[in-house]
């Protein structure tokens, strides 16, 4: 269907998305300060005022990026605490989802813009960690209910929580968005999980890990 046919709303809705998508790969080739509604015009093959038509400002069109990106990369609530299992699975399971996001292409995208926005706004980087820190907010959940049902030994949740995370981004976050290194396999995900998972419960656990 050529654009003579097109109803007008679709073809708005085409020209919104044709922008988002040539002002990702701008923010990602040049910066976000070095990126202009000039060029993102040109790479999305249209005028300069139809970029302006639907968004006011280039932070305007990076948050609608963000919120873009941010809902293509939901995985799904974290499980809960489980008084009746064993940590151990529990917590693989945890992990294998956390390492599930980090592979998914959407939230990457989003946290290499995210990245290379905030190099030179720390107002701006200290929002995007703020939000990508929501999305982990369930693993320090988890810990903290382990604590209040005496299986865990952790006085602080969240700094256990981030220590836990280190171990993962360190494989699974970091190499991929600055060293351009591959997703890990699927055999590589559990590795992790299950290896993070035993350091982590080796300083934490205060008992022996046997389900209730």
């Amino acid at each position: 269907m050529d654009d003579s046919t097109t109803p007008p709303s679709r073809l708005t809705d085409r020209k919104r998305a044709a922008v988002i998508e040539a002002a990702i790969d701008e923010f990602r080739a040049s910066g976000y300060d070095a990126t202009s509604m000039d060029r993102i015009a040109a790479r999305a093959n249209v005028s300069k005022r139809t970029v302006y038509n639907h968004f006011p400002s280039k932070e305007a069109l990076f948050a609608a990026i963000l919120q873009q990106l941010w809902a293509a990369s939901q995985a799904g609530d974290a499980p809960g605490y489980r008084a009746d299992l064993p940590l151990r699975a529990q917590l693989i399971d945890l992990l294998a989802q956390k390492l599930r996001l980090l592979n998914d292409e959407a939230f990457m995208s989003l946290a290499r813009v995210a990245i290379a926005a905030g190099i030179h706004s720390p107002e701006r980087a200290r929002d995007m960690v703020a939000r990508i820190g929501e999305r982990e907010e369930g693993l320090t959940v988890w810990i903290r209910a382990a604590a209040a049902d005496g299986r865990l030994d952790a006085p602080d949740p969240a700094f256990a929580a981030q220590q836990l995370h280190g171990l993962v981004k360190g494989f699974a976050f970091w190499p991929q968005v600055t060293m351009g290194q591959p997703p890990l396999s699927l055999a590589e995900q559990q590795r992790i999980a299950e290896s993070s998972a035993d350091m982590f419960l080796g300083r934490y656990a205060s008992e022996p890990d046997d389900p209730r």
